[in-house]
């Protein structure tokens, strides 16, 4: 927006115009043309470089300057004109925040401050309501203050947000005498000898914010202006800069030292990246947005020129390079901060400094501020594996490094070679990093954010920032891979011994402990590529142990444990574990309690990983019972889980629990059912059970609803006469009241009975509020009566939410006959949703296929389904044909659902 070209054409456009609403309407009209032309203009040319948006976001600052200049002149000349104001009706108006320092993205707000000498003039608050009326015509978002000189000086010493709102105000029009004398006043009167304070405050604020969006820079949908490594930090860094530097740009602290060259131009071109982001995250949104949400983040990554590769989306691509840019800003602004702070900041009492005297650093390093620093750089360098030494004088120090000493080792990453990777002592002090301190994750988060991690161990650097576009994991891949390292030393430094007995009993009694670092290290470095990254990752493991120091025997476990990574999960949550040849079958694979123990170990550390709320007591429960049934098996052999003893004990156990029952009724319950019931349940459930089929009417449904706190879940037992389909009707109803089903077995007694036991969650993934389930029961009830048809009342409920979209699970359908001795295993992998089991079920069901058990696996928004299952007349499906024609019923189902849930 030319000023003279605009203003001869808004003059022009006032002429006509006579009455004072008539010329707002008219400036309006003409205002909202110019700025649709000026916007399109922006963002056509932000398409032609949309990973770079410094150029655009000045572009909407001076579009904005152009549309305030206008409606002040139309206010001061048109309908308000004054030729002579006194000295008390100078009027200044200035940008302030962030609209002050001249970026705003394409929904910013406008935030102006109305500056006069004193208290403000009748002439100057109608000058203020005509120029707020057709800003707030024009759509504008508007921020607004009114204050005198002494007013902003006044509230500036009063409140922060307000003093750094001031920091970086800019003139856009008026009176520049009186802008002038504000710029001189705040710098002398409240700027100066403040330092100190406004550092610690900006500080605390700035902690605070990142607690806010969750503490970490890779969180799944981070906050590009207010979470960490966003533009809020590197607006910290500008507020700091000026107030203590009086600089107007970043680029000015680089002849002031505190930044190099290289550092700055880091800085720039991770602003001008998220800048970028936020742009376009404003226009998709057609607002203000700043969530990077996950169905943002896949139309974001196509504005921006990504695309697939052979092993990874275009929004994976695209979130690794935003989280490197995050990790950048955190670093640079952590350099000037951590250095400002050393200066300005008041610094510990002498006796907490006394209290808290460290171990004496050895050479050639030196303390610095109560940081570790270089003391000789010269010595420093001369031996590269100083590099690492600094990591471990950190951990055996308990003291922080200081961020002269990270810029020494980041400038010199191209000092790691094969010959240092493979030097005695660099080995030696890494593996000491993850076994000898107590808290190897403190070294390593560390030592990856600098780079060295991955100058060290070249294999790691393509998981460095890697995100996994799924509601899964919580972090990215070398976050995770730190998370289940802290996991374990938890475990070792007895932090979990009651949430995690099997595991601190394991880590008790002894294991290869540099194993079992190492392959938690290295256990997804594969990931991110076409091949199955357990299978590439023991490759990669193949090369990377060896280098490390660790014994051929050594080498070969970490590459089995990589390569295995997966194995115990996925039995646990997958197979039935009361089925013996699930059992005989894990046992095969593990061939030593050596393996079995780390291999649990890793798993739960593993599990943990992923993110804050996925471990809980039912995968606890699972991983117990695995491992010790498979440890049994390896110790006395398969008699250890004999179908016909599992029986006996079982029967055993409810005899005694139904001692006060009559010896008939009781002689009746234990003959009624067979083997895979009494092996497949709890006595508990046996008992439940036990008390429902009692004198139970061929017409009659009984309900049981209670909390078992080894599931995480309630468990839902029904007994009723057996009938085709009761699998399905039962998972139904359960769909219907929003239960999510974690669990199901269900199983036909000899005299014609189901008995199904379904473990349900809410929607928050919690047992259900004793409150809550008398409505449950009766809404169950009601749907098992034929009263609500659940087909028809789910296709309003089966939805998809609009930021799971995007999620993709290709669906994938295997049929196991091995598995199981008496069933076919159907697993079913693909993308969840609140009605699939009920789908997976009736096209089961009108295939005539018998459901003795279901598993459900649920990642995020993934499930896999395992449904132990027989034909009519109870074999296995053992026709190919048949298989093909149920996979493709079981497709046809999942399509369908998907088509309604996207509706």
């Amino acid at each position: 927006m030319e000023p003279e070209r605009l203003f001869a054409a808004l003059d022009a456009c006032c002429t006509e115009e006579h009455d004072e609403r008539d010329i707002r309407r008219a400036v309006v009209t003409f205002l909202n043309e110019e700025r649709t032309k000026a916007t399109a203009y922006i963002e056509a040319d932000f398409r032609g470089h949309p990973r770079a948006a410094r150029s655009t976001v000045r572009a909407y600052a001076e579009m904005t300057d152009g549309l305030v200049r206008s409606v002040l002149r139309v206010a001061t000349q048109r309908l308000h004109r004054n030729p002579n104001p006194t000295e008390a009706e100078h009027l200044s108006v200035l940008a302030v925040g962030g609209y002050g320092r001249a970026e705003m993205a394409p929904h910013s707000d406008v935030d102006l401050l109305f500056l006069t000498p004193y208290k403000i003039t009748p002439w100057a608050e109608s000058v203020i309501e005509s120029m707020l009326y057709m800003l707030w015509d024009l759509k504008l978002k508007v921020g607004h203050s009114s204050r005198t000189l002494d007013d902003c000086i006044r509230l500036g010493r009063e409140d922060y947000t307000i003093r750094t709102a001031l920091l970086e105000h800019r003139m856009i029009d008026g009176n520049e005498a009186l802008a002038a004398t504000l710029t001189k006043r705040l710098r002398s009167e409240l700027f100066k000898n403040t330092g100190a304070e406004f550092i610690e405050a900006k500080l605390a604020e700035r902690a605070e914010r990142h607690r806010r969006q969750g503490g970490q820079r890779y969180v799944l949908e981070p906050n590009v202006k207010e979470g960490k490594g966003g533009l809020r930090d590197l607006q910290t860094l500008y507020w700091i800069a000026k107030y203590i530097h009086t600089v107007e740009r970043a680029q000015q602290l680089v002849d002031l030292g505190v930044f190099t060259r290289e550092e700055y131009a880091n800085f720039r071109d991770a602003e001008d990246y998220l800048w970028a982001v936020r742009c376009h995250l404003h226009l998709i949104a057609g607002r203000a947005s700043d969530q990077l949400s996950f169905d943002a983040q896949v139309e974001v990554a196509a504005r921006m020129g990504y695309s697939d590769t052979a092993g990874r989306r275009a929004v994976e691509i695209f979130m690794q390079d935003y989280f490197r840019h995050a990790t950048v800003v955190g670093e640079v602004t952590r350099i000037f901060l951590t250095k400002l702070e050393a200066v300005h900041v008041k610094s510990a009492p002498v006796l907490q400094r006394f209290f808290r005297r460290r171990k004496k650093l050895r050479p050639p390093f030196a303390e610095k501020n109560g940081r570790i620093n270089v003391g000789d750089e010269k010595a420093f360098l001369a031996d590269r594996v100083n590099m690492l030494r600094l990591f471990e004088e950190g951990l055996r120090t308990g003291m922080l490094i200081h961020p002269d000493a990270m810029r020494l080792v980041t400038a010199n990453l191209d000092l790691f070679d094969d010959e240092l990777r493979e030097n005695r002592e660099a080995r030696r002090i890494f593996l000491d990093l993850l076994l000898k301190h107590g808290n190897p994750e403190r070294a390593l988060r560390r030592m990856n954010e600098l780079g060295v991690l991955s100058a060290f161990i070249p294999e790691f650097e393509p998981i460095v920032a890697m995100m996994q576009f799924n509601m899964y994991h919580s972090y990215t891949v070398d976050e995770h891979t730190i998370q289940v390292i802290s996991s374990l030393a938890q475990i070792e430094r007895h932090e979990l011994v009651e949430e995690l007995p099997l595991s601190s009993d394991i880590l008790d009694k002894g294991v290869n402990r540099k194993v079992l670092y190492v392959a938690l290290l290295l256990h997804d470095i594969g990931k991110g590529r076409p091949e199955d990254h357990s299978i590439l990752g023991a490759q990669i493991a193949r090369k990377v142990a060896p280098r490390l120091g660790l014994t051929a025997k050594e080498c070969e476990l970490v590459e089995w444990l990589v390569r295995n990574h997966l194995l115990m999960s996925d039995v646990a949550q997958k197979r039935d574990l009361s089925d013996p040849r699930t059992i005989r079958d894990f046992a095969k694979q593990m061939k030593s309690r050596e393996r079995l123990d780390l291999l649990t170990v890793l798993t739960v550390c593993d599990i943990r990983g992923v993110g804050p709320n996925v471990w809980n007591n039912w995968k606890a429960t699972l991983l117990r019972k695995l491992h010790t049934d498979t440890a049994q098996v390896l110790e006395h052999g398969m008699e250890a889980v004999n179908r016909e003893l599992r029986s006996n004990e079982a029967k055993k156990e409810l005899r005694e629990r139904l001692a006060s029952w009559d010896p008939k009724d009781l002689r009746t319950e234990l003959a009624r059912h067979y083997d895979p019931y009494w092996q497949g349940l709890t006595t508990e459930a046996h008992r439940v059970f036990a008390e429902l089929l009692r004198n139970l009417s061929d017409d009659e449904i009984r309900i049981d609803l209670h909390p078992d706190l080894d599931h995480d879940a309630t468990r839902a037992a029904f007994a009723l006469v057996d009938h085709p389909g009761i699998f399905s009707r039962l998972a139904g109803a359960l769909a219907l009241v929003g239960a999510n089903v974690v669990d199901a077995r269900t199983y036909t007694s000899k005299d014609g009975y189901a008995t199904a036991v379904f473990w349900i969650q809410d929607a928050e993934g919690h047992p259900y509020e004793a409150a809550r389930l008398p409505r449950l029961r009766t809404m169950i009830d009601k749907t098992l009566k034929g009263e609500v048809v659940a087909r028809d009342a789910l296709k309003d409920r089966d939805k998809v939410k609009k930021r799971e979209r995007e999620f993709r699970f290709p669906t994938h359908i295997t049929f196991d006959n091995e598995g199981s001795d008496l069933y076919t295993i159907i697993e079913v992998d693909t993308r969840d949703r609140p009605g699939l089991l009920y789908d997976l079920t009736r096209a089961l069901a009108s295939n005539h296929i018998y459901i003795a058990s279901a598993v459900i696996a649920t990642y995020g928004a993934q499930v896999v389904d395992s449904f132990y299952v027989k034909d009519m007349f109870g074999l296995k499906l053992h026709s190919k044909p048949k298989r093909e024609q149920l996979e493709k019923r079981l497709r046809e189902a999942i399509t369908r659902g998907a088509e309604r849930a996207g509706n």
